[in-house]
């Protein structure tokens, strides 16, 4: 299913959440700070066994609706080519809040980074930062002209945000493969640390012909075992940051129970 990007088949994906960047509101420490940071997470991630990491800006909010500045993509590829270096043998992702596909492409395409995460791929979202509309057709054609190896993980229906149209789940999941050409669909709850219902996830499903489906937000150790029937995979991050805080580093117990209790929930399904 995952054609050889992951070693599991029911990948457990980490997030490296990046300190405040250059030019953001609450950059404060110098950069080298944030990058070792970084470092230190993805190595952290690594050793508890987790199959692949995926870098995001998430200490720049408020976020860019779209296109980031040049000082946000060059501090990106920085960070994300020194957590590539410092653990070579899983995949690293890439993804550029709020919406900046492009941007995450161009890292991904200079670093070595295997897949993307885009948030609003089709249709169009109200969000925090406004009206957001789907790029698929620019995003596509520029993976094709600089990283057509490259993977885009797309959110359907993502947290902090709500459709513009009444669609049905299934049919926005069908549209993101069909007629976005998406590798793979995340599903989420409403907000950060917050699971997405069976339900949500159930309807992706129908709709995903057939790519992998990811749990994208507020899977724990606790839900894990919940979780795993329904996704193909996870990308988890609260739960792995001490007090459960996405700000804050990772805590390698957490990350150890998250995967001891995703991978037993695995080994059940088989």
């Amino acid at each position: 299913m995952w054609e050889g990007l992951f070693r599991s088949a029911k990948p457990a994906i980490g997030m490296v959440h990046l300190a405040p960047l250059p030019g953001s509101p609450r950059f404060e420490e110098p950069f080298a700070s944030a990058v070792a940071r970084a470092v230190k997470e993805a190595r952290a991630l690594a050793a508890a066994g987790f199959d692949g990491v995926i870098v995001e800006n998430f200490g720049d909010a408020p976020f860019f609706k779209e296109r980031v500045p040049p000082e946000t993509v060059a501090a990106m590829a920085v960070a994300v080519r020194a957590v590539r270096e410092a653990i070579p043998d899983l995949p690293v992702g890439v993804n550029v809040l709020r919406n900046d596909a492009h941007a995450a492409i161009a890292i991904a395409a200079v670093t070595g980074a295997r897949f993307v995460r885009v948030n609003v791929h089709v249709g169009a979202a109200l969000t925090d930062q406004g009206l957001i509309e789907g790029r698929a057709d620019e995003t596509m054609r520029r993976r094709a002209t600089i990283a057509p190896a490259l993977r885009v993980f797309a959110d359907v229906n993502v947290k902090h945000a709500k459709p513009l149209a009444t669609v049905p789940l299934e049919l926005a999941a069908e549209d993101a493969v069909r007629r976005g050409l998406a590798d793979a669909l995340i599903v989420t709850g409403p907000s950060t640390g917050r699971e997405p219902s069976a339900e949500d996830l159930a309807d992706v499903r129908r709709g995903s012909c057939g790519v992998p489906v990811l749990a994208g937000s507020g899977v724990s150790a606790a839900n894990a075992a919940r979780i795993a029937p329904l996704a193909d995979g996870v990308i988890v991050g609260s739960s792995l940051k001490r007090g459960g805080r996405p700000d804050l580093p990772v805590d390698p117990r957490a990350a150890r129970a998250f995967l001891g209790a995703w991978r037993a929930a695995a080994r059940l399904l088989r």
